[in-house]
This record gives structure tokens, sequence and C-alpha cells, in this order.
């Protein structure tokens, strides 16, 4: 399987387009599998070329700043990173790939992948749980953060891969997995893809190759229209899970959507449904996604940081029943905000606290109601539980659930996470200090 993507790299001029982790994992593959090849890279980021080896940058052309888009049309085929927009490109006179696109050429009939707006590391990671706790021989790769060209020493043909795919590790692909995942869409990263439109076309890209022999499952009201689907197409969901089961790892409705798909996957690639279903439970929760910090100074905390679309708040809110302090906004990208607003105006949470211009616009679209939420900005995370600490009393529930992006401030949801739970972990109510 590896010599489908020697033999299409084989004697090409390649251009690594972005050199972060996944740039740098295409570097050392080339370097690995075809020594004679010398790719160039290009890269906005001129200090990126820090990070090449002496004898590495004598023998690269690496190409940074502005322009540094403008070299793709000099090379056979282009490498791209998943983060890098060519949005208003002319894309018709070179070949524009990337890992994701080559590693499925060799491995999409050993490969789950799994798609969606929103869940798709939580589904992701409960597939390979799953598997793993049947003894399949199973690998991690994808946005989950691991390049899946890393991963490959690791594959044997009884192997499966679990990949987790973003619409931009999609936009390029000609190819799809054998068993296909697409939990939802919802509108997001319309910075990267311009419209809606064209960020649904890339996440339907994920079933849009797939043969008769494949395997596709969907949430029904997101199935993609004008399809050729494969013959088992499983749309969920099916009720697979007691409503009244308590032991479940993960809480909330669209937590049990995700356990439900990453159910049928795991059946679908051969394991008992019985054990299965049995096996949920000893599964942990990933960080960042309504992640439970903890008591401290008498407020509950709850890092929820992965929460970048407005149906994402809704759901979390919906999950904890109620929340008296609400961290919202951050980097705007143009999302509607209406199906929130119309929420919070219903919700009447206590605090909403707004931060970034996200933040800003949301405050404005509520300001037009009447409404008893006391509505409050902050510029940092400190000035943040600098509010919550003057207004919090015992057993109130403080939610990050920003809706919006982090790289306004933060380098991603994560860093953006993280400063949250830290502070969360050090925090001392007034009323502890005073009574």
């Amino acid at each position: 399987m590896l010599s489908k993507i020697i033999e299409i790299l084989k004697e090409k001029r390649i251009l690594i387009l972005g050199f972060g982790r996944e740039g740098k994992s295409s570097l050392k593959f080339i370097q690995t599998y075809l020594p004679d090849n010398k790719p160039d890279i290009a890269d906005y980021n001129p200090e990126t070329v820090e990070s090449l080896i002496p004898a590495q940058r004598e023998s690269i052309n690496f190409y940074c700043g502005e322009n540094y888009l403008n070299v793709i049309h000099n090379y056979d085929i282009v490498i791209k990173s998943p983060g890098i927009s060519l949005l208003g490109f002319d894309l018709s006179k070179t070949i524009i790939s990337s890992q994701t696109d080559l590693f499925f050429n060799a491995f999409a009939s050993q490969t789950i992948g799994i798609t969606g707006t929103k869940g798709k590391s939580t589904t992701t990671s409960l597939i390979y749980h799953l598997l793993k706790s049947s003894n399949f021989d199973c690998v991690l790769a994808g946005n989950i953060g691991i390049p899946c060209f890393d991963v490959i020493p690791e594959i044997t043909n009884k192997t499966w891969i679990v990949f987790e795919l973003s619409a931009n590790q999609l936009q390029n692909c000609n190819h799809s997995p054998h068993i296909a995942i697409l939990l939802n869409i919802f509108e997001e990263h319309l910075d990267h893809f311009g419209t809606f439109l064209k960020y649904k076309e890339a996440k339907n890209t994920i079933c849009k190759y797939q043969k008769k022999d494949d395997i596709f499952i969907c949430h029904r009201e997101f199935l993609p229209l004008n399809m050729n689907y494969p013959e088992l197409l499983l749309q969920f969901p099916l009720g697979l899970l007691n409503e009244s089961a308590e032991n479940l790892p993960l809480k909330g409705s669209h937590n049990r959507l995700n356990m439900e798909a990453a159910l049928l996957a795991v059946h679908a690639a051969g394991v008992n449904m019985e054990k299965a279903i049995q096996d949920l439970v000893t599964f942990n929760g990933l960080p960042h996604r309504l992640e439970k910090i903890g008591i401290f100074g008498g407020v509950t905390f709850y890092n929820d940081s992965i929460a970048t679309i407005p149906e994402a708040t809704i759901a979390a809110i919906d999950t904890l029943e109620h929340v008296d302090f609400l961290l919202l906004g951050g980097f705007d990208r143009g999302i509607d905000y209406t199906i929130l607003i119309e929420y919070l105006i219903d919700y009447q949470i206590k605090h909403i606290l707004f931060t970034g211009k996200a933040g800003i616009r949301m405050m404005k679209m509520l300001l037009k109601y009447t409404t008893e939420s006391k509505l409050l900005t902050y510029d940092t995370m400190q000035d943040a539980f600098t509010i919550v600490q003057k207004f919090a009393q015992p057993k109130d529930i403080c939610l990050l659930s920003p809706a919006a992006a982090s790289y306004d401030i933060y380098k991603n949801f994560e860093h953006r996470g993280d400063i949250f739970r830290e502070l969360a972990i050090n925090f001392v109510n007034d009323s502890d200090l005073h009574g």
C-alpha cells in the first residue's frame, strides 16, 4: 500500500505548503522513502525555517512572507497543510494534494473516517477505545493531532486506521474512507471557505468517492443531497442506548448521538454490539469538551472551550441545565448567532460575559431584547474571573463555552481552555476571603 504513495510522488517536483506539524511530517516521509526527491517548502512564517537543521537548509528552497503562495504553480504537486486557504487562487495549473488524499489513495480500504462540525474528536477517540477494548489492531490519525504519514510504520493489512477529518483536510480529497461518518454540519470556518455551501461541499467529500461495498454512517438530518451512496447507508439516531442509562460516560443529547455513531462504526468493523455498549462505560471524555474542572470557592467550573459555534454552546447549556456565568466570544468569523441569541433570551442566565469582536456582536444583538441577564464585557480571562469572583454565590456554575474561535488572543482552543482551567483551580470566592 505504501508503494502507491511513493509512486505518485516519485520523480515529481514537490512543494510542501505549510511547515507546521503536518508539513514537517511530509518532509520526514519524503526523506525516508524518497531520498532522491528534494522537496521545497513554502510557509508564511519565516521563523519556521529555523526548525530545519543546517544540512536541510542547504538542499531546500524555502519561500516565506506575504507572497509565499505565488510559487505553487512552479511544482508538479503541492502537498498542502490543512490550515492554509487557497481561496481565490487559480488551481488549474498544478496538482493540489495533501497528506490525507495521498494516504487515502493507499489505505482508504482500512480507514474509518469521522467528520462533523462538532463531536468528531470525541467520536474518533471513542471508536478507537471501543476497537482497542475488543483487541482490534488500530491506530489514531488525522485532525486529532497525529499526521497520518507518521502512523504508516505501524500499519499492517489488519490495522484499522481511525481518522479524524476536518473540512480543511477533506477539501482537496479525491478518495473517501471505507467506513465514513458524518456527524453534523453547522456554519463554521467561513474565513477559510468563503461560503457555507463550500464548507458543506468539503465535509460531504467524506462519502463522495465511496464505492458500493463501502459504509456510510450519517445523522439523518445531515444526509448530503445528490450523492451516490454505498449500498450500506446507516442513518442515526436509532435509539441504540437506553434513554434512562445513568452510567454512560458522556452527558448530553449531542454526546448520545456521538456514541451511537461510534457504535455503528465499530459494529461495521466487526465488533460485537453488546460488548461495544458495555465498553462505553470505561471511556474517559476528552479535555475542553464540557470538561468538569471541579468546585473551587463554592463555584463549579466547566471548560467547553471546543465550542466554537452557537449550536455547541446551546448543547452545553442544555446538558448542564443550570448555568450562572457564561463566557462567550472571541475571534469573529461572521457566523450567524441568531439561534444562540434567541436561546439566551428564553434561558435567562444570571451573568453573561462577552469578549472579542464576536462577543461584542453577540452582546449588541442581545441588547435589542429585554433580558434579566447581567451583560458584562472582559478583555482577558483573568478579567472574567475577577467578575465571577465579585458576583459568585455558593453552588453557582461557571461555563466557558465561547461559540467563537480562539485565535484572536490564544494559540488555539486548547490554550484558551488551559488558561481557564488554571484560573478555575486557583479560584477563591470573595465570600471566602471576607467570610
